[in-house]
């Protein structure tokens, strides 16, 4: 009897879609963490399987399949990242926050990759590999470090697999990742080590709760009151960046107070295994809730720390509807 791998490698279309789909999760938040963006992560996910398929015949089956489609997934990222430079270096970012295509990423569909029970060489994600707080820091490098970073510290191959991923000796690979580990030093919170749960936490949940609960009864003060002073709001793809709670305040008073644009009630969810909600604003005169934005909190010291606030457009991937009803 042909089995699946051998259909696949003998061309068959059908086969082969069913062989790599199996990777096709995992793949697309390799893809993600290369370039920040679930939308340019899709595509390069889809321009990957049409890779391999187009160059099946260089498959000589030594390497492992897996590996193989990590690798060309690489490729086309370091192409995606080429490309985005030349359009974006006309036009730096106005703030050195988030980059503008910085995307949430629904853990919902993170935790559709398979736990190595069920499936040995899968990729567990943990928080620490997919928080926003290291995506951002990722952007921050030159893409081949980036890739080399992935590979080693987040995928943990071995230098010679890293050089072969891109297409180099082990010595540069190792150069690579010892310039980019120490950048992604200088740029992550001292106490990452100690994020160790996949997914937010009880005190995490409950702080989301907290967080809801001001919203839904424009409490400007218990949202401060959860907020610390080192606070922290971006809103990407929009440069401006708010530092520190004093200068908040504003957005609370502007949410919250009596000129806001309406009422709020807020759904919990979870993104980039961070607590996270999705806001819906009844406006004066509607008769139901509509979709608003994301927020997503990183929480340190009981405390909410930063804010990440994403338009509604990513509600779907959520599994979000676009309106409540009362």
């Amino acid at each position: 009897m042909t089995t699946l791998e051998e259909a696949a490698f003998a061309g068959d279309e059908t086969a082969f879609a069913d062989l790599a789909g199996r990777y096709r999760r995992e793949l697309h938040v390799h893809c993600y963490r290369m370039l920040a963006s679930f939308d340019d992560a899709e595509d390069a996910v889809q321009e990957t399987l049409l890779r391999a398929w187009r160059s099946l015949d260089q498959y000589d089956g030594r390497a492992y399949f897996r590996a193989w489609l990590y690798r060309i997934a690489t490729n086309v990222c370091l192409d995606l990242t080429r490309r985005r430079g030349r359009r974006t270096a006309a036009a730096p970012p106005a703030s050195p926050g988030e980059p503008a295509w910085l995307q949430p990423y629904p853990d919902r569909l993170l935790d559709e990759i398979a736990p190595p029970a069920d499936q040995p060489d899968a990729v567990v994600v943990d928080r620490e590999t997919i928080e926003l707080t290291f995506l951002i820091a990722l952007q921050a490098l030159p893409a081949r470090q980036r890739a080399a970073l992935i590979a080693r510290d987040v995928l943990g191959w071995s230098a010679a697999d890293t050089a072969g991923l891109l297409d180099t000796s082990v010595a540069a690979a190792n150069s690579a990742l010892q310039r980019a580990r120490a950048t992604m030093q200088q740029r992550l919170p001292a106490r990452r080590a100690d994020w160790s749960a996949p997914r937010p936490s009880a005190a995490e949940r409950e702080l989301l709760a907290r967080f809801i609960d001001a919203h839904e009864r424009c409490d400007a003060e218990a949202a401060i009151a959860i907020a610390a002073e080192e606070l922290r709001i971006s809103m990407p793809p929009n440069p401006m960046v708010f530092d520190g709670l004093a200068a908040c305040l504003p957005l609370f008073e502007r949410g919250f107070g009596p000129d806001r644009d309406g009422d709020w009630r807020l759904v919990p969810t979870s993104a980039n295994r961070l607590p996270a909600a999705a806001s819906y604003l009844l406006r004066p005169g509607d008769t139901v809730w509509r979709a608003f934005k994301l927020d997503v909190l990183r929480v340190d010291g009981g405390k909410i720390v930063e804010i990440t606030t994403f338009g509604y457009s990513r509600f779907p991937a959520f599994g979000l509807p676009d309106h409540l009803t009362p």
